[in-house]
């Protein structure tokens, strides 16, 4: 059934891209027209619309805002950490198949945020999970990357637990967990973006992390109109299909039973 609902999503996404399904709708309404029926218009007006939404309203800040400003870090680092855990989904593992290099996406910070806090705190477990998180992939996994990455900028492949197998954030929470074995009172820091933070607390805490420490990074918004306003259109495209895509996949956990609500509370739940 996992298998099923992976694919299912993988596949689903291509036609619900918002930026897919408006070039989609607007097709169809060129199709109707060149068929001669006018009421085609109003889906190019709707597609042209959509677009039109994105260049003059910061609406792709105002989706990822509320997913950025749920789970801050905290106001004092931690004296001690027992463990860091980086999610996957800021290599591009097809691509470092073919050129024989590690690439980064737009999420690159998860992995420098790694090294960091690697080095900030020397005796603390790390672990790096992502498998094969792409439907269509060649032989390469995340951690592969992660791996080949971490070790050329001097963290030993003996102080990292790479899980190879995870292919969703589910999947994350799920594998890290029987993996690492937490113990009670250990404080272990959660390292993705902050856009990801609500889902990722969420469905972490829902696998039996109880106390993990949110450490967001890869920030994307900020509350100024300079920032609103600053990306280019294909940037705030991106932005608006990545907060929908967030949006969507919290309903769809908690409709799942992997997390408790939609958008997490800040603090856990107290123990039963």
């Amino acid at each position: 059934m996992t298998d099923i609902l992976f694919a299912l999503s993988k596949i689903l996404w291509f036609p619900a891209r918002p930026g897919h399904f408006a070039l989609i709708v607007g097709f169809v309404g060129l199709f109707m027209l060149w068929r001669g029926r006018r009421s085609g218009r109003w889906l190019v007006l709707a597609s042209l619309g959509f677009f039109l939404m994105l260049v003059v309203t910061p609406v792709n800040q105002w989706m990822l805002l509320p997913l950025e400003d749920r789970f801050p870090r905290p106001a004092v680092a931690p004296a001690h950490v027992d463990g860091i855990i980086v999610l996957g989904g800021a290599v591009e593992q097809n691509i470092t198949q073919d050129r024989g290099i590690p690439s980064l996406n737009g999420a690159a910070e998860r992995m420098t945020e790694g090294v960091i806090l690697a080095n900030r705190y020397p005796n603390a477990r790390i672990v790096f999970t992502g498998g094969q998180g792409s439907f269509v992939h060649g032989q390469v996994t995340e951690a592969d990357v992660a791996r080949q990455l971490w070790t050329a900028m001097g963290i030993p492949a003996s102080r990292v637990i790479y899980e190879d197998a995870a292919r969703n954030t589910h999947e994350n929470a799920v594998n890290t967990f029987r993996l690492v074995q937490p113990r009670p009172g250990e404080t272990w820091l959660l390292v993705t973006s902050a856009s990801h933070m609500p889902r990722s607390m969420g469905v972490f805490r829902q696998a039996g992390w109880k106390d993990i420490v949110p450490w967001p990074v890869n920030y994307r918004t900020g509350h100024s109109w300079q920032v609103w306003y600053d990306a280019p259109f294909p940037e705030r495209l991106g932005q608006f299909e990545w907060a929908f895509r967030e949006w969507l996949g919290l309903i769809a956990y908690r409709l799942m039973g992997r997390t408790e609500s939609v958008l997490p509370a800040r603090e856990a739940a107290p123990a039963r």
